[in-house]
């Protein structure tokens, strides 16, 4: 108990720190633009960061577990080609919309079941996923995007809730987000996330089916990528083959600089949230101060960096200062035996 405690509080502190970092960076952008405290621009935050968030959720969960899916940003895009393709074949949007879900549900259920019923590596199968899925995306759609949607549909993308500045997508996020934070924190669910992070062979002796756990996190991951896939859709008005290119990296991004660790057993749904919406606010600052699209995927890059290299760094060292603590109570207790 002690020592997962002890793992856990370093990550309430890296909380704080995100939360508190997403403070500043709202103060920097209200002093460097005028248009950034716009409630215009807030709206384009909001959009902007909606199928990051939506698809991060899921990703929270699988990397505290130990597992990783690469191949989230190909599944969206696989479900978009697939809502587009059903469209343009002359069926109903609202059952396109059904039938791309269902696709994102089954890449991750060939995700799952390649990883732990085929005992596979989730690095290298999502890579392997990563690419066939997106390869079928051309399959389907070939170059030529679905750009003619229903009016209905777009318009919820494009369009703000009636008398507010919120864009359509928050009633999905609002309740994912929501629904995530009670399951990791709340739950037999999220404390099963936590010990199979820590341990999965000992968390498979203590009972919990680890397998049929983990399965379901892929299956998961794939259900809010098909969500995700609906929101990017309606947001662009469009189906394409080559929708949500480097998604995977920012959503990676996001969680690890959100406190969640690479090796697993611990994060917060908090740090992931003020991480995600860190993300979108250095972006909207960036834009508004004109830099460019080049810009913006380095900070994805250096956010990852980041998020990987400073715990690792703090980490070592905490490991020398304990060590000199260590052998200066040895030299001490030395002098006074002598």
């Amino acid at each position: 108990m002690n020592t997962t405690m002890s793992k856990y509080r370093p990550n309430v502190t890296w909380d704080k720190g995100v939360g508190i970092l997403l403070i500043v960076t709202v103060i920097f952008g209200w002093i460097a633009s005028p248009d950034f405290a716009t409630t215009s621009n807030l709206g384009f935050i909001l959009q902007d960061i909606g199928e990051f968030l939506i698809i991060a959720l899921p990703m929270t969960f699988l990397i505290i577990a130990g597992e990783i899916d690469l191949s989230v940003a190909s599944t969206l895009s696989l479900s978009s080609s697939t809502m587009g393709y059903a469209y343009r074949s002359g069926i109903n949007f609202n059952v396109a919309i059904i039938i791309g879900i269902l696709v994102a549900v089954a890449c991750g259920v060939l995700n799952g079941f390649l990883v732990n019923y085929l005992g596979l590596q989730s690095l290298a199968v999502t890579i392997g996923t990563l690419g066939l899925f997106r390869g079928l995306c051309f399959v389907l759609l070939g170059n030529q995007p679905v750009n003619q949607l229903p009016t209905f549909w777009s318009n919820l993308g494009t369009n703000s809730i009636p008398h507010t500045f919120l864009p359509w997508s928050v009633v999905i996020i609002i309740p994912a987000v929501a629904i995530a934070w009670i399951i990791l924190h709340r739950t037999r669910y999220g404390r099963w996330t936590y010990l199979t992070g820590i341990s999965a062979e000992a968390a498979n002796f203590s009972g919990i089916p680890v397998k049929q756990f983990k399965f379901s996190l892929f299956v998961i991951t794939g259900f809010m990528c098909g969500l995700a896939a609906l929101v990017y859709t309606l947001r662009f008005a469009s189906a394409s083959p080559d929708s949500a290119m480097g998604y995977e990296l920012s959503v990676i991004a996001a969680v690890l600089f959100g406190g969640v660790s690479i090796a697993g057993g611990f994060g917060t749904m908090w740090g992931v949230l003020f991480s995600v919406l860190e993300l979108g606010v250095i972006r909207s600052v960036l834009q508004l101060i004109n830099f460019t699209a080049n810009a913006l995927q380095m900070v994805s890059g250096a956010l990852l960096l980041f998020s990987v290299a400073l715990p690792r760094l703090i980490g070592m060292l905490k490991t020398r200062r304990e060590a000199r603590v260590r052998k200066s109570v040895t030299s001490l207790t030395s002098s006074r035996s002598v």
